[in-house]
């Protein structure tokens, strides 16, 4: 089979902004002679979902005109074809930004280069300036969180954003930070066209993903194995980019994911890998956002539970799938299944919803991430009906917890 025979990437293509060696090496030689930015977390992984073609059709930052179709309309700009982009008015719900200070902004030109490079000296990338303009935080945030209470993660960090934006093209010469041994998760950091070339080997038409921040407890186990029966194939893809303060860390997540597949999935039909996207907590916004990336994985159904991307109590329990009402089938691109809350039914003995049960209410024991992160927080093993007992091996036992 293929791979062209997979879902279109959103767009029509699938970006790679990885330049070739030789091309690298140019950009090596020429990188001391400009302006130097170094980005934040965030904005480095950001870097590396654009050059990768997850964030397709982005080849860059974005600019001000699609900055400001994004936050009002939920699209990118009409105006794209107009200088080589593509992707007129193609569903959007978060701009990529490159924020950045007064200082820096001071060092940049509009129509000149920039270079780019990660916290740890690493140089990355550069980009060309095509547009320096006011970063507009009273029309983004309200626009991308639903709110402006500055304690919400994702308004505070781009509260603590940079007064301006850079936007225009890159070229990327690397995504690896040279001092983070042991935390890349190489093996399983597959790009887009990577994952689709696994899909079309294997002979799977219809995939479904699954995106994580969390180990996944019981419900979220009964939901992608819901919708393993629907498709040919799953792909269990946890975000291990930027995340907040007291979420678990990635390293400690992957084990729990793969001791997880190894013990109770069908191996021939789950595949592992990850997406270092940055976590924005935008709920609804970020549950398009995860939709289109996965898209552009190849994927065919996105998996959209309850309080998709969420935090605290900012978005109701189905905010993220109602959001999707918005668009047409053929805008977005892909199936979105839409699960209820699940629970463990002690009537059953199993995981349930209320399609599927009428069991009274202290028969339910309702399961979720932010719970899951108490209990360990308190030196408590997470129960049966919580989590698989050799997840909860992994995590009772993780630095994380008895740090």
């Amino acid at each position: 089979m293929a791979s062209d025979s997979l879902v279109a990437p959103h767009g029509g293509t699938l970006v790679n902004r990885i330049v070739s060696p030789q091309r690298a090496q140019e950009l090596r030689q020429l990188a001391p002679s400009l302006p130097k930015v170094v980005l934040t977390a965030k904005q480095a992984c950001d870097l590396e979902m654009i050059a990768i073609g997850a964030f397709s059709p982005l080849t860059g930052f974005v600019g001000p005109d699609d900055f400001v179709s994004i936050c009002k309309h939920t699209r990118l700009s009409n105006q794209r074809s107009r200088v080589g982009l593509g992707g007129d008015n193609c569903v959007w719900p978060v701009p990529i930004t490159l924020a950045v200070d007064d200082a820096v902004k001071a060092t940049l030109k509009e129509g000149k280069q920039a270079a780019l490079y990660h916290s740890d000296g690493t140089f990355l990338a550069v980009i060309d300036v095509m547009s320096i303009y006011a970063h507009d935080k009273k029309l983004e945030i309200p626009a991308v969180f639903g709110t402006e209470d500055p304690k919400h993660p994702g308004v505070e960090a781009v509260l603590k954003e940079g007064a301006w934006c850079v936007g225009g093209p890159l070229e990327v010469v690397t995504v690896t930070p040279e001092k983070e041994p042991g935390e890349q998760f190489t093996e399983y950091r597959l790009p887009p066209a990577a994952t689709r070339a696994q899909f079309a080997q294997r002979g799977w038409k219809t995939i479904a993903a699954f995106q994580t921040r969390n180990p996944i407890h019981r419900a979220h186990e009964y939901l992608t194995k819901c919708a393993l029966e629907m498709t040919d194939g799953l792909l269990i893809h946890p975000l291990v980019g930027e995340t907040k303060p007291g979420d678990i860390p990635a390293d400690v997540r992957m084990d729990c994911y793969k001791v997880l597949i190894e013990k109770y999935y069908n191996l021939k039909r789950t595949m592992l890998s990850v997406m270092p996207a940055a976590m924005r907590y935008a709920g609804p916004k970020e549950a398009i956002l995860h939709a289109l990336v996965r898209k552009n994985y190849g994927i065919t159904h996105f998996i959209v539970g309850r309080d998709h991307a969420g935090v605290g109590n900012y978005y109701g329990t189905y905010d993220a799938q109602k959001i999707f009402d918005n668009f047409t089938a053929e805008e977005i691109g892909l199936t979105i299944l839409k699960f209820d809350n699940t629970f463990f039914c002690k009537k059953t003995g199993g995981m349930a919803s209320d399609k599927t049960t009428n069991s009274a209410p202290e028969d339910r024991v309702f399961l979720a991430g932010t719970k899951v992160r108490e209990l360990l927080k308190q030196g408590v093993r997470p129960p049966a009906e919580f989590t698989r007992p050799e997840v909860a091996d992994i995590l009772m036992n993780s630095s994380w917890v008895k740090g």
